[in-house]
């Protein structure tokens, strides 16, 4: 079914390829990769466009092979062996039977450690498996899924987005667990997907850890900009609105081709019914989006130190800092000593409100770095 919505500039999810910007390597890339039986690692910065990379891959894969399953999995909200054993036990069961009791005899017996019921996805209309967990089953729970995924003899294709959490979990045996049920599943292929590839690289590329050398690797940057400029001046020529290709080069520059940054603002002037996009009614649009977030930037700097704020606040006016111990950054901007400014630096990026890219440290959400650069 062809899906039609009214902005096209998506700013959440996944429609269809329709709405998805090219990528069209990467995509190939991805799913190369799964055909052959290669699990993938796939890092990019947070709203670069990794998650809607791996669904258009599996929106592909389900149309050349229907009767394969493709599993999407969230572990950002995850905080331990617990968390994980359901996101992943719910996700996974439902997914391989169409049949609801079938469903629920396979997941009563199979899932020993659980209490399965059954309840109609809201959106879809399809069975879905909700699970109670008996406390201290996590393990043995996630053999029994992942042997239920095994002898169901289904191709599967299932990513495990913001996987790096799983080294965060107190528990400290869950990235060999993992490892040694995945290594002897050959019927399911996987993508470990994050946001913070410096533990993501530890993870893979480590000798000491579980998944060292255990898959392939992805990094995601910006969609080239000639290739976005198509695609979004395509769809403002459809409503008779001119998108300057000036114009959208600056928009693209300003935020380094910053995927989910260049969508809002596409998304908000689309919205708007002019017949020509200018360069005044750009700034407005990034103002009112500011503006729009004033209250929650307010709240979330009350919840540092001044130190920490004034580190921010440097950062910010600079964009981008290579070298943020150096003399010449602190005195610039008033800082205490090295020390006091690497403490600070731990809490911000452990936090995700600053960033270390390869260019330097930089202010993780685009439009909160320039609230902060105003102030």
């Amino acid at each position: 079914m062809v899906v039609t919505i009214d902005n096209p500039f998506i700013i959440t999810g996944y429609e269809s390829p329709t709405y998805f910007c090219d990528r069209k390597s990467e995509t190939a890339q991805l799913i190369d990769a799964l055909h052959n039986g290669r699990n993938v690692t796939l890092t990019s910065p947070r709203r670069m466009g990794k998650t809607g990379l791996i669904l258009h891959a599996f929106h592909l894969l389900k149309e050349q092979h229907p009767d394969r399953r493709t599993i999407y999995i969230d572990l950002f909200a995850t905080e331990s062996i617990a968390d994980f054993t359901r996101v992943f036990s719910t996700a996974v069961l439902g997914r391989l039977d169409s049949n609801p009791v079938r469903m629920m005899k396979k997941a009563a017996s199979i899932i020993k450690g659980a209490r399965p019921t059954i309840y109609l996805d809201e959106v879809t209309g399809s069975p879905k498996v909700s699970l109670d967990f008996v406390k201290g089953e996590e393990e043995h729970t996630i053999e029994q899924v992942f042997n239920y995924l095994k002898e169901s003899g289904k191709e599967c294709y299932i990513a495990f987005d913001e996987f790096q959490q799983v080294a965060t979990y107190p528990e400290k045996n869950v990235e060999a667990l993992l490892r040694s049920h995945i290594q002897h599943i050959h019927n399911a292929h996987f993508i470990f997907s994050g946001s913070q590839a410096h533990m993501l690289n530890e993870m893979f590329l480590s000798p000491k850890r579980p998944f060292y050398q255990s898959s392939s690797h992805m990094a995601i940057g910006p969609i080239e900009e000639n290739a976005y400029y198509i695609f979004a001046s395509a769809f403002f020529s459809k409503k008779k609105t001119e998108l300057d290709k000036e114009l959208f080069h600056h928009v693209y520059q300003r935020y380094n081709g910053h995927t989910w940054y260049i969508q809002k603002i596409l998304n908000e002037l689309y919205a708007r019914k002019e017949d020509r996009l200018d360069e005044e009614l750009i700034q407005q649009t990034i103002r009112h989006i500011i503006e729009e977030n004033e209250y929650y930037y307010q709240m979330l700097v009350r919840a540092y130190s001044k130190g920490q704020v004034k580190l921010m606040k440097a950062i910010a006016k600079e964009k981008i800092v290579k070298e943020i111990t150096s003399g010449t950054f602190i005195t610039k901007y008033g800082l205490t000593a090295t020390s006091s400014v690497k403490s600070a630096l731990k809490r911000l990026m452990d936090e995700e409100v600053v960033y270390l890219s390869e260019e330097g440290y930089s202010i993780y959400d685009r439009f909160f770095g320039e609230w902060l650069a105003e102030k």
